[in-house]
């Protein structure tokens, strides 16, 4: 299990904001004894500390900052940041509790020797902590390995026992288990402090759990429950319920460990516990992903992610996005988990780089003490010298005395240089002069020879230049040409192609001419007759002799075949040999790759838009051909998309294309676009056109399909009835 990246680390001192005064004022009053005079204790600042120590933190934090605008002791200043350092540092605000943890340090001026050493080590302690939260688990073990020094230096049992505990912690850290516990165990035999205590069984129980030793991590969870609830501990609390959350996790209780950690999480937000409601999200994340939900994992990371990058956590930011990518493993969403892995890559980098940014410092906080202390030699040396001129007065007069001999003689040989400089300063100058006159002379040189080449260059410049310049008299008389014959070249083709549109209009002419004059005999030669001869038989028709009017009926369903099959003949041989969409769909691939427009084409359903009413297709196809006639010739478009849908007895064809566009309003109607509303007008169908200019063209046809009616079956009826009228009369 992995919630174990920030719990451990997590458990650092869970009493720094409930016996926080103490842990400064501890000997006030034998401070107070030996040193009444040097000490004077600030009352703004014992307040100060009693209001953050009832729980009343806010109003401290607000007292505090007023404190430091008018306090002008040093030690006032300190305490003062150092209470502001431990209200950031219990909400997991690492940079600024950094801040006014070295401020803290910076005013340490106490006199007393003990009581200035106490507060260096809470500073110290202060910053292990801070640096444990970041993950820089190395910084923090050199805080603390300071703290020891300090605390040992005037015998602070109680801060010597809070610094072996946080380097416990370290250790347990580093997965040195052995010498954790072992310091875990030696923080149990400090009586006087039980938040120590308890931070130790906590820290305990976890060692042991994650050793699987359930039995024993259970044991000690119990007792620092029970120190929790004596002392009305809620930090406490949610790290105990951490505790036996993962312990039920360890043991395949995942329910359990979910009850435990989401108990943990609601009082950790209460409390604003803001690093322990992190570990809970991350605690109950990991729990989700053992139940396979996934989705209520990443949900949960995701929380627990923002609060680490909101407060700068840079150790549970690489923690939870290798969680992440786990679960977009399990879902194999390969992509996003290696995103994951490079984030929580360069998260690990930068932590790795603030490692050797904080040695580098440490470096240059080394060097600058040095230099301090060789500064505090000199002045040593200095006083003592001081002293001794002081003691030796009459050996100084004297001294004086041989000085002032010993600089009448020092200025008269100054005199003496002098004169002596003044006399190279002449010479100098002499020689100076000789050299001006020589470089006079090859300035004037150098001016000859200058005028001399150019001079040459203007004489060679001027016959290039009329060269040049015929040249490019040639160039653009040449550059006319080319435009003219580009032009002429390109007019022959347009005439080609005009001739081609002629001859292809020509013979489409002729074949309708051929195909009206077949008709025409058909009508009049066959049904002309037809009808003629029912005409006559009509106006003799004996009522009464019923197998004329059979005849009659007879010649009646030849005449209507007769037109059948003459409506038939005029269909395209393509639709009745082939499917609608496929005769389509070959038009339209043969009108793209004729006029180089793209057209996209989208039918749904296919089965129905197939088995469709025969005149219905013809009629759609018709007006398809229409459009992309009409598109092709006035659009300029390069993209056309055609979608024809057939849902519940209606068809609908959107037809929309990416050319200039026109203005509706003043479009006047063609008679491409009056057939097309004519042909829709008959089928009952409704046409929308929306187009601007600049924008394109988007057309929506719906036509509504009726009911197959059967003609002969409504003709059949039709006689039958006209057949029984007559028998009954």
């Amino acid at each position: 299990m992995t919630i174990w990246y920030g719990r451990l680390y997590l458990l650092i001192f869970i009493f720094l904001s409930f016996n926080l005064q103490a842990q400064i004022e501890n000997r006030k009053t034998t401070f107070s004894a030996k040193n009444s005079v040097e000490i004077k204790e600030d009352k703004n600042t014992l307040a100060l500390y009693d209001l953050y120590n009832k729980g009343e933190e806010k109003k401290a934090y607000k007292k505090a900052h007023s404190i430091l605008k008018s306090a002008s002791n040093h030690r006032s200043i300190a305490r003062t940041n150092l209470l502001l350092a431990y209200y950031f540092n219990k909400r997991a605000i690492i940079d600024s509790s950094i801040y006014y943890t070295n401020q803290a340090l910076k005013f340490n001026t106490v006199v007393n020797d003990s009581l200035k050493n106490r507060l260096f080590s809470l500073g110290y302690n202060l910053l292990a902590i801070n640096y444990k939260k970041r993950g820089l688990l190395n910084e923090s073990k050199k805080w603390h390995l300071k703290g020891i020094e300090a605390s040992q230096k005037y015998n602070e049992k109680n801060l010597y026992y809070t610094h072996i505990h946080g380097l416990a912690q370290t250790y347990s850290e580093l997965g040195d288990y052995n010498n954790a516990l072992k310091l875990f165990k030696q923080c149990l035999t400090c009586k006087d402090d039980n938040e120590i205590i308890l931070g130790s069984y906590i820290n305990i129980g976890d060692i042991y759990s994650r050793l699987k030793d359930y039995e024993n991590a259970n044991i000690f969870y119990k007792k620092g429950k029970i120190i929790c609830e004596k002392t009305n501990n809620d930090q406490g609390r949610v790290i105990v319920l951490l505790g036996l959350g993962e312990n039920y996790q360890l043991q395949n209780k995942p329910q359990e460990a979910l009850k435990m950690f989401q108990e943990a999480l609601t009082i950790a937000d209460k409390s604003e516990l803001n690093q322990l409601s992190i570990v809970s999200r991350s605690s109950i994340g990991n729990t989700y992903i053992s139940l396979k939900k996934y989705n209520e994992a990443k949900m949960i990371f995701s929380e627990a992610l923002q609060k680490s990058v909101y407060f700068g956590l840079l150790q549970n930011q690489s923690s939870i996005y290798d969680e992440l990518r786990k679960i977009a493993i399990q879902q194999e969403d390969y992509k996003n988990a290696y995103l994951f892995f490079e984030k929580a890559a360069r998260i690990k980098d930068s932590i790795n780089n603030l490692q050797k940014i904080k040695e580098i410092n440490e470096l240059e906080v080394k060097y600058k003490t040095t230099q301090k202390q060789k500064e505090i030699e000199a002045l040593k040396f200095e006083n003592e010298a001081k002293k001794l001129t002081l003691a030796n007065q009459e050996e100084a007069i004297k001294n004086m005395l041989l000085q002032e001999e010993i600089s009448k003689k020092n200025n008269e040989n100054t005199i003496l240089a002098f004169q002596n400089s003044s006399n190279k300063k002449r010479n100098e100058i002499s020689l100076l002069k000789k050299d001006q006159q020589l470089k006079a002379l090859e300035i004037n040189q150098q001016k000859k020879t200058k005028l001399f080449t150019i001079t040459a260059f203007l004489i060679l410049l001027l016959p290039l230049t009329g060269l040049l310049f015929q040249y490019y008299k040639r160039f653009k008389v040449q550059h006319v040409l080319n435009i003219k014959q580009a032009e002429i070249s390109s007019q022959k083709i347009n005439g080609i192609l005009k001739d081609q549109e002629l001859e292809l209009i020509k013979a489409s002419i002729s074949g309708q001419d051929k195909e009206r004059q077949r008709i025409s005999q058909e009508l009049h030669d066959s049904i002309g007759g037809n009808l003629a001869a029912i005409k006559l038989q009509v106006n003799h028709l004996d009522v009464s002799n019923f197998s004329n009017i059979q005849k009659i009926s007879l010649q009646l369903d030849e005449t209507y075949q007769q037109v059948r099959s003459l409506s038939h003949t005029l269909l395209p041989k393509k639709f009745s040999q082939n499917k609608f969409l496929e005769v389509l769909e070959s038009y339209l691939k043969n009108i793209s790759e004729a006029s180089k427009v793209k057209i996209s084409f989208i039918p749904y359903p296919r089965k129905e838009i197939n088995e469709m009413d025969e005149d219905i297709q013809i009629e759609t196809f018709k007006i398809i051909q229409e459009l992309l006639t009409n598109t092709i010739k006035h659009a300029n478009a390069s993209e056309v998309e055609i979608q024809l849908n057939f849902i519940e007895n209606i068809v609908n064809l959107l037809f929309e294309d990416n050319g200039i566009g026109f203005d509706a309003a003043k479009q006047s109607k063609g008679i491409g676009f009056i057939n097309l509303e004519t042909r829709i007008k008959k089928l009952n169908g409704s046409f929308f056109i929306d187009s601007k200019l600049k924008r394109g063209t988007i057309t929506n046809i719906e036509i509504p399909i009726l009911e197959p009616k059967s003609k002969n079956k409504v003709k059949g009826i039709d006689l039958k009835n006209q057949l029984d009228e007559l028998k009954s009369n």
